[in-house]
């Protein structure tokens, strides 16, 4: 910006990029946009560190995008995974490198705002957006952005970042939409040493009985984190499977220090992802892996992204450089995440349908333990493996064809796990 500019914005308050939500997306975007040199405001209605419901699984796509020297506070490194389809036919595979890492999210979330506060930015907690407003008095030129808070304040901008959750004010100025909503439920459940000491390593991985469900116990020292997710509108089986599933694993007498639940929300392929000045990413945009949900590398990428087209559009001195810029944004976006995303919704209607032939395959099958092996490290990606391998490729259109033959059939499991030689027992073995 020039210094005539940057005087008349420091008389008017005008902050280059201001990003709403301290998540890892908006901590992303607010660290990218303040390396390039800009004046950055980092919005956060909670008080840091907060409680975020997540299973907090870092796997390679995020430890790729963190900013360079950030130390992941791990709690676990995973060399081993069990699956089982509700709690029968278990079995263990293992790893010889660590195939992802785990963290406690309000951790991690704060040390990720603490590097966009070292490159710069701003950061004020327990502000909250009431509203988005373009156009209108509020409004002292076309290329600002108003932020109007609770308690009447306004904050100028010129780019707006939304981080601010799948429910948050942003994404609904924007006009997100979405096709798939989920519902999450998790406990973080304090265990004993000799407990804590027998899932050292390992995770747990449920296909769950409601299509498209399963569950998953992530170790964290001395608490275990165990959750469920399945679609929403299944609110008590949902419940009754977190509770079952938490009872078969013999952990029912032990007290949650947290018990929590959430919505996940994914976009429609055609939802925009930019509205004028505006931008939204991670959650906000709905943007996430459909079939396991995972969502934390989802908004470092595209957090990183949206911070980098902020600046940009900050810069921008008309409607048209601006719109642009944002097409740019939601290229770029679509390039990468929407491939991912694509696949993965084909991965979830294929997995509601036939989760015994899923299970079977990933326990059994040693390509498909590698290729899981490899998206966990960040050797390739779901979209990436599948575009480029044509045994994957093959692969998910025979898993395709094979599920438009009917409903989900408990009995593929069981068919299943005796075909691959697995456990029928009710708790993890290892293989």
């Amino acid at each position: 910006m020039s210094s005539e500019n940057s005087s008349a914005d420091d008389a008017r308050q005008v902050w280059d990029v201001v990003v709403v939500g301290a998540g890892p997306a908006g901590a992303s975007a607010a660290y990218a946009a303040a390396v390039a040199g800009r004046r950055v405001l980092l919005l956060e209605k909670a008080e840091l560190p907060r409680y975020k419901t997540c299973g907090g699984g870092i796997i390679g796509p995020s430890r790729d995008s963190l900013p360079p020297g950030f130390e992941l506070p791990l709690k676990d490194r995973v060399h081993a995974v069990t699956f089982s389809v509700n709690g029968r036919f278990t079995r263990t595979r293992r790893s010889r490198q660590m195939l992802f890492g785990l963290i406690n999210r309000p951790e991690f979330d704060h040390q990720l705002v603490e590097h966009a506060q070292k490159a710069g930015a701003e950061v004020r907690t327990g502000a909250a957006v009431q509203r988005v407003e373009q156009h209108g008095s509020a409004v002292p030129d076309r290329r600002t952005v108003a932020l109007v808070l609770q308690g009447g304040e306004t904050v100028l901008a010129r780019a707006v970042v939304g981080a601010d959750g799948s429910a948050g004010r942003i994404g609904a100025h924007v006009g997100v939409k979405v096709d798939q909503v989920d519902l999450g439920l998790e406990a973080e459940i304090p265990v004993p040493d000799t407990v804590a000491e027998d899932w050292k390593g390992r995770v747990l991985i449920d296909w769950g009985p409601m299509p498209g469900s399963y569950g998953w116990v992530f170790p964290k020292g001395d608490t275990l984190t165990v959750g469920v997710i399945s679609r929403r509108g299944e609110g008590a089986a949902t419940k009754r499977y977190l509770e079952d599933f938490i009872g078969r694993l013999g952990l029912a007498g032990f007290e949650p220090s947290i018990s929590s639940g959430h919505l996940t929300r994914c976009r429609t392929d055609d939802s925009p992802l930019s509205r004028g000045r505006v931008l939204v990413c991670g959650d906000a945009a709905g943007l996430l892996e459909p079939w396991t949900r995972e969502g934390i590398s989802f908004a470092l990428r595209s957090g990183r992204l949206a911070g980098e087209w902020a600046v940009r559009i900050a810069e921008a001195h008309d409607a048209v450089d601006t719109r642009r810029q944002a097409l740019n944004y939601t290229f770029a976006v679509k390039a990468g995440l929407g491939s991912e995303m694509s696949v993965g919704k084909r991965m979830l209607a294929a997995f509601e349908r036939r989760p015994g032939v899923f299970h079977a395959v990933l326990s059994g099958f040693r390509p498909a333990w590698k290729a899981f092996r490899d998206i966990t490290r960040g050797a390739t990606t779901l979209g990436e493996l599948v575009r480029t391998h044509p045994l994957a490729h093959r692969a998910i259109i025979a898993l395709e064809r094979r599920s438009s033959g009917g409903g989900p059939d408990a009995g593929d499991g069981a068919d299943a796990g005796a075909g691959s030689g697995t456990d029928a027992g009710g708790a993890p073995v290892s293989s």
